[in-house]
């Protein structure tokens, strides 16, 4: 048995183990997935990845190689074990740690192709093509997803519970959850920090929202449906209560607080329709809507139409248009052609 065939077979027993732990990682990622568009290409990706798997296996069988039973099942018990740990990790981390183990196969993928050609080995050189083929794509995916997540925008995974606490942590601003969280922590450190004007800031708010809260109460019991009722009171009367503090914070020279509150309201999708980044927006019909927002070019104006069409209309054709001019925005960082 010469060297190279003893490397061909180290090399598709390595792949094997790391098509295995891919396997896994798709399916724990299908979990994670913000739509059913997205939830069904990941769970094409687990499938193909077992495709590749045995086709992997089989190759590996006919150049004289035994099996590894043991590193495949190791490589998706260590993904299992991957997942689970890193739900203490922001999301880009976990996904970081996705693209890296993409790039091992795209890497592992190349030298079997070059080692294939080396033997003129034609049908193995055919399999290492397709995986360099799918492993690129996947990078490239990964990449914009994570280029997505920088900018803010609604990325292709949700956050598991603990992410969503730490990746508050890490960075600012990449979705309106986040955003919304973030501005309290900043209003309220930089409460913390200005004089006496921005006292009354906070106590003013306080009022604000305990009124609306016991309006919304009445309106509950008077209409007969409490819970419907109430939280669409406290809803008007936290957009309001928000609006007339960032007023009050500004008047009182409390400019930090009040850019911090008008980032909130960007974030909740309360700010008023002359606030967006394009003209007459609230009128426009779907078509219009669409054609408008494809021309947006920054992250900012793209998540405040984003949060402000998902708050009011809620027009799914306007948020998918949205949400490709971000995936665009993404690629053109990364230098991916669209």
């Amino acid at each position: 048995m010469t060297v190279s065939t003893t490397t061909v077979q180290q090399q598709l027993r390595a792949i094997l183990a790391l098509t295995h732990t891919e396997i896994q990682v798709a399916e724990t990622r299908h979990a994670q997935a913000r739509t059913d568009a997205i939830r069904k290409e990941l769970a094409q990706n687990a499938e193909n990845a077992r495709k590749r798997a045995d086709l992997i296996e089989g190759a590996l069988r006919e150049r004289g190689g035994l099996v590894d039973v043991i590193r495949p099942v190791l490589g998706r018990v260590g993904a299992v074990t991957k997942t689970l740990l890193e739900q203490a990790q922001p999301l880009d981390e976990a996904l970081l740690d996705d693209l890296a183990l993409e790039q091992r196969l795209l890497a592992r993928a190349t030298y079997l192709k070059a080692l294939a050609t080396g033997q003129e080995d034609a049908h193995l050189v055919e399999l290492a093509d397709g995986l360099v083929t799918a492993h690129t794509a996947t990078v490239e995916w990964l990449t914009t997803v994570l280029a997505e997540e920088a900018l803010g925008g609604p990325t292709a995974l949700r956050r598991g519970p603990s992410q969503w606490v730490s990746g508050l942590a890490a960075r600012a601003l990449t979705a309106p959850a986040v955003g919304a969280s973030w501005a309290l922590d900043r209003t309220a450190e930089i409460a913390r920090q200005i004089p006496d004007p921005i006292t009354l800031v906070r106590n003013r708010f306080a009022t604000a929202v305990d009124e609306a809260t016991e309006a919304a109460s009445r309106a509950g019991d008077a209409l007969g449906n409490a819970g419907t009722a109430v939280s669409k009171t406290v809803a008007a009367g936290r957009d309001a209560a928000l609006e007339a503090v960032e007023e009050s914070a500004r008047e009182n020279g409390a400019d930090g607080a009040a850019d911090a509150l008008h980032q909130l309201r960007e974030f909740t999708g309360t700010v008023d329709a002359e606030d967006l980044p394009v003209e007459g927006y609230a009128d426009l019909n779907v078509n219009d809507a669409i054609a408008a927002v494809k021309e947006l070019d920054t992250p900012q104006d793209l998540r405040v139409t984003l949060a402000y069409e998902e708050t009011h209309k809620n027009r799914q054709r306007v948020v998918s248009a949205i949400e490709i001019r971000f995936a665009d925005l993404a690629k053109e960082l990364v230098g991916i052609d669209s």
